[in-house]
């Protein structure tokens, strides 16, 4: 975010009992008691500023795309970043550092990337959101994760509103997370993330499902455009693309996080898909190694829990697509999201007892509506 002034003084730019719901992807959500757009640093920090003064709890949004909003609202100032800009330095004949404001499109971003021919984001194509959310939640896909490319880190100190900045060693990245996600969260906005992406690179290809694609299209040596492209394909067939003619698509992607297991739980598991005839008595649940553990399928545990794609409790579905998303149908309140994922955890854990844990942010809530 650059350092201009803002453009109106900061009580002109505040909206009161300003409408949320359609600030986010999946359409939920009661008003925000105050609300702002901060397409500066400065007028990040006049509207930290504003709310610490009055005693009102902040939240920062981006893009929307995966978070679910308190039917209530959020009852302090939500300020929503919509900075743009990016720089490239280029420091080696092998690399480029891509330095980008938090408020820009993300998709925007991994489509330009492929077009210079820089390498280390293309698998994550058509993921929704702004670039300041990637590093909180380590934002991954199809065989690459955000972390693996991250360098730098700019963020503001809500509690100081002073600079600060992290390299990746400090995120203390893990899956789907980082300690702005856990230890710090909501102690820091951030307001630029800087990406090292190899010049003319070899695409990432080692998710089967991205590989099976490619081959299924006879591209034995794809380039870094085929493997966007392959990605974002595969994405729009499971309804993961945001596309406001595809209700399907009213969602915040996958709500639940795909487990990782021990290796004795997996066993458990797999004697119980064998015992119930989910799987033949020669095969095992999709899986994948993850060091000592093994992470499982979570779209597969839902589906085998009884519960198929457009299973629906009153306004709010799975998607026909893709058993992770929770869609809105249409009307749907947040509490009626809740009540659809708090019934696949619990159908989860009863057929497996593995507990999904859910991966949007959740608003204005007056406690964690998963908390167990």
């Amino acid at each position: 975010m650059s350092s201009e002034k803002p453009s109106l003084p900061l009580h002109e730019r505040m909206v009161c009992n300003h409408p949320l719901a359609h600030h986010t992807t999946i359409g939920v959500g009661g008003p925000a008691r105050y609300f702002m757009p901060a397409a500066t640093t400065d007028e990040l920090r006049y509207a930290l500023l504003w709310a610490a003064d009055r005693h009102l709890p902040v939240f920062v949004l981006g893009g929307g795309s995966n978070v679910v909003i308190a039917d209530s609202g959020f009852p302090g100032l939500v300020v929503q970043i919509v900075s743009r800009g990016w720089q490239v330095e280029e420091r080696d004949t092998e690399s480029v550092i891509l330095r980008v404001a938090s408020g820009e499109r993300w998709d925007y971003v991994v489509e330009e990337a492929v077009a210079q021919g820089w390498a280390g984001i293309e698998c994550l194509a058509g993921i929704p959101g702004q670039v300041g959310a990637t590093p909180i939640q380590n934002v991954g896909a199809y065989g690459q994760q955000v972390s693996e490319s991250i360098v730098e880190v700019k963020a503001i100190d809500v509690t100081t509103g002073q600079a600060v900045t992290f390299t990746a060693q400090d995120c203390a990245f893990g899956y789907r997370t980082s300690r702005f996600k856990t230890a710090d969260a909501g102690r820091y906005v951030i307001v630029e993330v800087a990406y090292r992406l190899l010049r003319d690179g070899i695409p990432t290809v080692r998710y089967a499902e991205l590989a099976a694609y490619l081959d299924e299209q006879k591209i034995r040596t794809p380039t870094l455009a085929q493997v966007r492209g392959a990605v974002r394909a595969i994405r729009a067939r499971k309804s993961m693309l945001a596309d406001p003619n595809d209700p399907n698509a009213r969602s915040c992607g996958s709500f639940f996080i795909n487990p990782t297991v021990s290796r004795k739980q997996f066993e458990e598991l797999v004697e119980i898909a064998r015992r119930k005839a989910m799987i033949s008595a020669d095969a095992f649940p999709p899986h994948y190694a993850s060091g000592d553990e093994v992470k499982l399928s979570a779209a597969w545990l839902i589906e085998h829990a009884g519960l198929r794609r457009g299973t629906r409790l009153g306004p709010a579905a799975l998607s026909q697509k893709h058993a992770l998303a929770i869609v809105n149908l249409g009307g749907a309140k947040a509490r009626d999201i809740i009540a659809l994922a708090q019934l696949v955890r619990s159908q989860v854990f009863e057929r497996f007892g593995i507990l999904l844990q859910p991966e949007p942010v959740f608003v204005g809530f007056e406690t964690d509506p998963f908390a167990s």
